[in-house]
């Protein structure tokens, strides 16, 4: 087994686990750590595939470094949203709805 399909199957495992949390978990800060876990998983993925015999390409490498920025930066502007929703509802979790 390859170092290139290690790390894919380690990226499906991973975006499969974040799908779940996002899916089943109302907790609004879990919800976000869930979705960085797919993040990673998808940065994963895009390094393990284009491993051919020990050579990388470079290019899905300089595109997982764009990645992470730009995650850190989703990321700290989601939790400044659920701190200001903290702080005005005193709340963790979004409204249940009862329409149903």
């Amino acid at each position: 087994m390859s170092s290139g399909l290690i790390f894919t199957n380690a990226g499906v495992i991973l975006f499969a686990m974040g799908i779940v949390g996002i899916i089943l978990i109302r907790h609004l800060l879990r919800r976000i750590l869930a979705f960085n876990f797919m993040g990673s998983g998808v940065f994963l993925v895009l390094v393990g595939l284009p491993q051919r015999d020990g050579v990388v390409d470079p290019v899905p490498q300089a595109m997982v470094l764009t990645g992470i920025v730009v995650t850190v930066a989703a990321t700290a502007l989601a939790l400044a949203l659920l701190r200001r929703y903290y702080v005005l509802t005193g709340k963790l979790e979004l409204p249940q709805d009862d329409e149903a």
